[in-house]
């Protein structure tokens, strides 16, 4: 155990009241109470977005810490068999295995984690994510740490100037690359656009060898774990705030001009990414359109002090009408591309049953 302080987001897909709309209450209770139980964490909250439940928590374990990750196994796993007596849609869903076996990854849960020495004011703000994919950060996580057209304190910051260091997962093949900002700008972009396969997993400030963590996001596929389409990945985001790293206007700011993502009913749709209060994350229409919550937490002490409910505000009114015009758009072209994913993002949804049971009346061409 050190003096450091480790925040973990864990979320699972663990059942919704009738669809993928919401975690009951009922859900929620039962996996504070696994929380409330454990002498490991300095503090914790339970929250959702749409149909994914959220555990926030603060201990002094570091990342990737068994424990913790066996702790959060239990409280979903709790919620399950709540979900189960409920009859509730999709219980359990995300848990991919029967048994705990050290860690979740790769069992299903989205994981972002990160460990820092807490500062003289540490403002963090975590984003929450339904029915889209890790690579949904990719754009705002680029805008934040390292567009001057949206993070002014890249200009103006003299402790931002330098830039940030973005590490990328290739998750296909199973790799990662570290990119220098702003000096490899272009090399990376090349990259984090194509957001279904390169995803930005975590980002660090220069200059700061000791405690330069900056951002940090969950990288979990679904698909690639269970080697079928399961349910949405759903990915969490962490981003601290301040003090030489992006003011908090700065990181909500790349969510007032929504941009599309995949995931959207059945996983297979591209719609807009709409800022939504937590309240307000319910999806409905067409499964979706995906939704992104944003949680700002004063750490104190170790214990969170919040949340605020950043997109509650009425501020992000004209992203919603934009987002909502974006999806009405997209819905017309009802089964055809763009709005449907291409086919080689759909080879985990039902989509290969289907190619499967048509192979055999297809015929060479002849000309």
């Amino acid at each position: 155990m050190t003096d450091k302080i480790t925040l973990s987001v864990i979320k699972a897909d663990v059942g919704s009241l009738c669809g993928h709309t919401s975690v009951p209450p009922e859900l929620i209770d039962r996996a504070e109470e696994k929380l409330a139980d454990s002498d490991l964490l300095d503090d914790y909250q339970v929250t959702y977005v749409g149909d994914d439940m959220e555990l926030i928590m603060t201990h002094r374990l570091g990342t990737d810490h068994n424990d913790i990750h066996e702790l959060a196994w239990d409280a979903f796993l709790a919620a399950t068999e709540v979900a189960n007596e409920l009859k509730l849609y999709g219980a359990g869903q995300d848990l991919l295995s029967d048994a705990f076996s050290g860690n979740v990854k790769g069992m299903g849960p989205g994981v972002a984690e990160m460990e820092f020495t807490e500062r003289k004011s540490e403002p963090v703000v975590v984003l929450m994510a339904d029915k889209t994919e890790p690579g949904a950060w990719n754009l705002p996580l680029y805008k934040i740490f390292a567009d001057p057209f949206n993070t002014a304190g890249l200009v103006v910051d003299p402790n931002m100037h330098d830039g940030f260091d973005f590490l990328v997962y290739d998750l296909k093949e199973g790799k990662k690359i570290a990119f220098s900002m702003p000096e490899e700008l272009y090399d990376m972009l090349v990259f984090i656009g194509a957001q279904s396969r390169f995803v930005i997993h975590s980002i660090y400030r220069k200059g700061n060898e000791e405690d330069n963590i900056a951002a940090t996001a969950s990288t979990q596929r679904l698909s690639l774990a269970a080697g079928e389409y399961v349910g949405k990945d759903d990915p969490v985001c962490i981003i601290r705030c301040q003090s030489g790293l992006p003011a908090v206007g700065e990181v909500l700011e790349p969510f007032a001009q929504p941009h599309l993502v995949s995931g959207w009913m059945r996983g297979s749709h591209h719609g807009p990414l709409i800022p939504v209060s937590t309240e307000g994350s319910t999806p409905t229409r067409f499964d979706g359109p995906p939704r992104v919550c944003a949680l700002g937490y004063q750490i104190t002490n170790g214990k969170l002090l919040g949340p605020q409910d950043f997109f509650a505000d009425v501020a992000f009114d004209e992203a919603r009408k934009t987002a909502n015009r974006i999806a009405n758009y997209m819905r017309t072209m009802g089964p055809f591309e763009p709005h449907r994913l291409p086919l080689d993002e759909m080879e985990y949804t039902t989509l290969p049953h289907v190619m499967k049971s048509l192979e055999d009346r297809f015929e060479p061409i002849d000309e």
